[in-house]
């Protein structure tokens, strides 16, 4: 088992930052590709960013490229979510992930799942 427990979430203006952390407990950390979501009142789930178990390779939906990083700090079983201009149809719940097989986008192939955290843009 993995246990994701996501903070960093809060009310921002639009053009701010805000960072979201994902801690991870359990099972070898490393070994997982890692990934967040969102989902916004009344919309799917949709996936943003995914990072592979060494952290060498990242993937950006198309809506956030150039304005999000994710990144993994594996001493600290720990990855992030960079977001810089932020606009408000980036106000959503923010979900970590983890899967112990190759996965990128898909939200089926990620076994573990956080309890979300907030992010709200204000304009």
């Amino acid at each position: 088992q993995v246990q994701l427990v996501e903070s960093g979430g809060g009310l921002v203006q639009a053009g701010g930052s805000l960072r979201l952390s994902c801690a991870a407990s359990g099972r070898t950390f490393s070994r997982y590709t890692m990934a967040w979501f969102r989902q916004a009142p009344g919309q799917e789930r949709e996936w943003v960013a995914s990072i592979n178990w060494s952290g060498g390779t990242t993937y950006y939906a198309d809506s956030v490229k150039g304005r999000f990083t994710m990144s993994r700090d594996t001493a600290k079983n720990t990855v992030y979510l960079q977001m810089n201009s932020l606009k408000p149809a980036d106000t959503a719940v923010y979900y970590c992930a983890a899967s112990g097989r190759i996965a990128i986008s898909r939200a089926y192939d990620y076994s573990y799942w956080g309890q979300g955290t907030q992010v709200t843009v204000s304009s």
